[in-house]
């Protein structure tokens, strides 16, 4: 009997533990064509309630031969977006002309890029139970 518990216990813990591993899953970002390795990229992860607010996670990544990569871990299911900028004098913020345009590279997901800043609906993607891999342009 004490065996029969036993082994009930782990096959429930191991079941538990295996759902709760396919729900958070994890997001890899990779910036392609940073245009110098000078600096660092930031990147923001968003979903649509906090979208160019407050990030649900935020990264810091360098630069190797215009590439720079983070990953986001532990994300539910769900749909999100990600923004990033090329923070070429390290910072830790964009910069911006007395007119408003950027000083600095920046991307979001889906590479959608129009006049002004992204927008929460082009930027959208959906993850499942399954690690989610994005290339971002600026």
């Amino acid at each position: 009997m004490k065996f029969l518990v036993a082994s009930l216990v782990t096959a429930v813990l191991f079941i538990s533990h295996t759902i709760t591993a396919q729900e958070n899953v994890s997001i890899t970002a990779t910036v392609v064509n940073a245009t110098s390795d000078v600096g660092k990229v930031s990147f923001a992860l968003y979903d649509k309630e906090n979208f160019r607010m407050k990030p649900l996670q935020a990264v810091s990544s360098e630069i190797k031969e215009g590439k720079s990569v983070v990953i986001f871990t532990d994300i539910p299911s769900g749909e999100y977006s990600i923004i990033c900028f090329h923070d070429k004098n390290e910072n830790n913020k964009m910069d911006f002309a007395p007119n408003g345009m950027p000083l600095e590279s920046y991307g979001a997901s889906n590479n959608v890029m129009n006049f002004g800043p992204p927008k929460y609906e082009d930027a959208k993607f959906v993850v499942t139970n399954i690690n989610v891999s994005l290339e971002i342009k600026f």
